[in-house]
């Protein structure tokens, strides 16, 4: 048997109450259109037609609270070839073009399911949601966001994108100056087996990066003479490999050059700028992100940590429908 999991460490669960629903029921259903009707904002994830296909669907919501943002987050988005398709961050991703740029040349590299789940998903569908409060103000009318995580990781690489059809970037890994592929924007091992992050991209932090390493500039390639790069990479590997990690952060400490350590989780609540930004709170024995972004008049705050899924009574739709 497995674990019990413990509900303090799904952090994405804090500050929020929790009634469990079902919707296959007329009962349920009833409770759900009772909270719609006093709601702003609805949020779905569920696959494009099924809370059409249960009376739930865009048409009866705003039949009931013509106000209504009524925002789905999908994969593939509410129609096209895919959209009944199962998939995940890594499926979006390749689809998208960004898998196939990230990692070093001989391959693809699996980046943690943040980049299309949260990055082109999740903040996506924020951004939707807050534009349509806003025009809200001005129409006095809701209306359905589709936020899907391919379209939001596209809006991710529109820079690169559009760099690669201006003849300003290869289409491939590590042939470029911020994919790994110059030595002024990449990642070099230490002799503790850690790494220290590089990203001097302009010429003054470059200058720095180079005093840093006791290199002399004029000695040395043009910083953008790309058919140099895999040599300057290895040079510079080779002098990152003398030294541990806490050694090149203490040479890099005060500088302008865009050095810094690779940290493992367990180490970034040691981290003096995180320490000193509040970065990390503890909440029931608990680290916890700080609420971002911050606001000047209205400081966010962790009002409590995770709910459990559906723990609130039953009670709570009549509560919650009171308080509007």
């Amino acid at each position: 048997m497995g674990l019990k999991r413990d509900d303090r460490y799904q952090l994405t669960a804090r500050g929020k109450r929790s009634v469990g629903i079902d919707l296959k029921a007329a009962e349920g259903r009833s409770d759900f259109l009772r909270l719609i009707e006093h709601a702003d904002v609805l949020l779905e994830g569920l696959r494009p037609g099924v809370l059409e296909r249960l009376g739930l669907g865009p048409d009866r919501c705003h039949a009931i609270q013509p106000r209504l943002v009524y925002a789905r987050m999908t994969g593939w988005g509410q129609d096209g070839d895919l959209a009944q398709e199962a998939g995940h961050d890594i499926n979006y991703l390749a689809i998208s073009g960004a898998l196939h740029a990230i990692g070093p040349a001989e391959h693809p590299v699996v980046p943690l399911n943040i980049v299309g789940d949260f990055g082109g998903g999740g903040m996506l569908l924020v951004a939707g949601v807050l534009a349509a409060l806003l025009e809200r103000n001005v129409s006095g009318k809701g209306q359905v966001v589709d936020a899907a995580m391919l379209d939001g990781t596209l809006a991710l690489m529109a820079p690169i994108y559009g760099r690669w059809q201006g003849g300003e970037w290869r289409d491939g890994r590590e042939q470029n100056p911020t994919d790994g592929g110059a030595p002024f924007y990449t990642v070099y091992a230490t002799s503790d087996g850690k790494h220290m992050a590089v990203g001097a991209i302009e010429p003054q932090f470059y200058k720095s990066l180079l005093q840093g390493l006791g290199l002399d500039e004029s000695m040395l390639p043009s910083q953008h003479d790309q058919g140099r790069w895999a040599e300057m990479r290895q040079k510079f590997g080779g002098i990152f490999a003398t030294r541990t990690r806490d050694d090149w952060s203490a040479v890099f400490a005060n500088t302008d050059a865009c050095v810094t350590p690779v940290l493992s989780m367990s180490e970034i609540e040691h981290h003096s700028h995180v320490r000193s930004r509040g970065n990390l709170q503890q909440v029931d024995g608990v680290l916890h992100p700080a609420p971002a972004p911050r606001f000047s008049r209205t400081p966010g705050c962790i009002r409590s940590g995770p709910v459990v899924r559906g723990s609130a009574s039953p009670t709570t739709v009549a509560e919650w429908c009171q308080e509007d």
